[in-house]
């Protein structure tokens, strides 16, 4: 852990950031970057950030002083699985929104779960797809108003934090940006363990979602999140139906695993194990 004071101008490039006012990926930048710094890093240079189209795509996209690669809408998993197989030395990171990672790019998230690839997903759950325009997302709450659902979603949320684990993730968490200090834990956990990381922040959106339910401000919908929010043991607890309009928040999985590059260095040990070379 660095004994040094902790600034986020350490990790970040001279431009401003381009989020709305009220917005959590603040919060979430924060986060990340008191992680990285209590986890011993004194810079990005051994990371590389990998994010799609979306508000929390533009986190580390151009704002870390770090490497980064901004992919099409829906492609920063599979982008992250070639890097990582390239270079398994070095720490790779998504950054997504929900509608990134589990609308468009859902199958590749499934699948970079399932195969346990060794890298850090970060997916921004601020509910709605904030940055074109306010339309329904995946994980819209149930009856919830967006520009293309006037009269209220009539779907249920996709649980991303239950397919990952059904998925076959290492680590997964969900917490919100209400819980702060839980989820810069959350993240550090995530870095430092082998395999698929999954964590999913519920962040607020004041502007396309918070006003179009009636929560038109960062304290009022911080407020819903908190008030919203079940611990995990006490969810065991309580029915579906109890469960229905709730944030479940806490450590959904921590197991080791092999990953994909351990698999795929072992059968290549054995395919060319006793193999002449000239």
């Amino acid at each position: 852990m660095s004994t040094e004071e902790f600034s986020t101008r350490k990790y970040l490039r001279d431009i401003s950031l381009p989020f709305c006012p009220g917005c959590g990926n603040f919060t979430i930048i924060n986060c990340f970057l008191r992680a990285v710094h209590e986890l011993g890093y004194e810079d990005l240079r051994n990371f590389v950030f990998c994010s799609g189209i979306g508000c929390a795509s533009w986190i580390p996209s151009p704002h870390f002083e770090a490497d980064t690669i901004h992919t099409t809408h829906g492609r920063s998993v599979p982008v992250a699985t070639g890097l990582k197989l390239v270079r398994p030395e070095l720490n790779v990171v998504v950054f997504g929104g929900d509608g990134d990672l589990v609308g468009i790019g859902l199958g590749h998230l499934i699948h970079a779960a399932r195969r346990n690839l060794d890298i850090t997903v970060i997916m921004v759950n601020n509910m709605i797809y904030g940055m074109t325009g306010g339309q329904v997302a995946p994980t819209t709450p149930f009856k919830a108003t967006t520009t293309t659902t006037p009269y209220g979603s009539f779907e249920h949320p996709l649980d991303a934090t239950r397919l990952a684990v059904a998925a076959g993730a290492s680590y997964v968490a969900r917490w919100t940006t209400f819980h702060r200090k839980q989820m810069k834990e959350a993240i550090k956990d995530g870095l430092k363990m082998k395999g698929f990381a999954f964590i999913e922040a519920v962040s607020q959106c004041p502007t396309a979602f918070g006003r179009r339910v009636g929560l038109k401000t960062m304290k009022d919908m911080l407020t819903w999140l908190k008030e919203n929010s079940v611990p995990r043991d006490e969810a065991k607890k309580m029915t579906e139906s109890e469960l229905v309009g709730k944030i479940v928040v806490g450590e959904f999985a921590r197991r080791r695993l092999p990953t994909l590059t351990e698999n795929i260095r072992e059968v290549i040990g054995g395919v060319t194990k006793g193999v002449k070379t000239s």
